[in-house]
């Protein structure tokens, strides 16, 4: 299973310039990505669904995610796993949430380099 490759300078401005439903389109993917390559059972829609209407939910959708990351570097096996659950939460806590998500595709576009 490889990863879609995305630029994270497009991911940032396809969210400023959709008002941030591209950034919406990028949880659902990452989500669905991320469940397939580890093969867990990820619910993309649900974390979609609950991000949307659920702020807290959105920081734990992160710090979610920052374990999975992990565990996909972890299984690629090309470098020691990096957990920035604690950064990703504390940037959700102060609302960029963008600039997460420009930091998890980094990191995602760097497990199938």
């Amino acid at each position: 299973m490889n990863f879609t490759k995305r630029e994270p300078v497009v991911v940032l401005l396809l969210s400023i310039i959709t008002c941030g439903i591209y950034y919406y389109y990028w949880v659902y993917q990452v989500t669905k990505e991320l469940g397939m390559y580890l093969q867990n059972d990820n619910n993309p829609v649900l974390d979609l669904l609950l991000s949307l209407f659920c702020a807290p939910y959105g920081i734990y959708w992160m710090y979610k995610m920052a374990k999975q990351i992990a565990e996909a570097q972890n299984k690629a096996g090309k470098f020691a796993p990096v957990d920035n659950s604690v950064l990703y939460v504390i940037l959700g806590i102060f609302g960029l949430w963008v600039v997460t998500a420009l930091i998890m595709q980094s990191t995602i576009n760097e497990i199938e380099a």
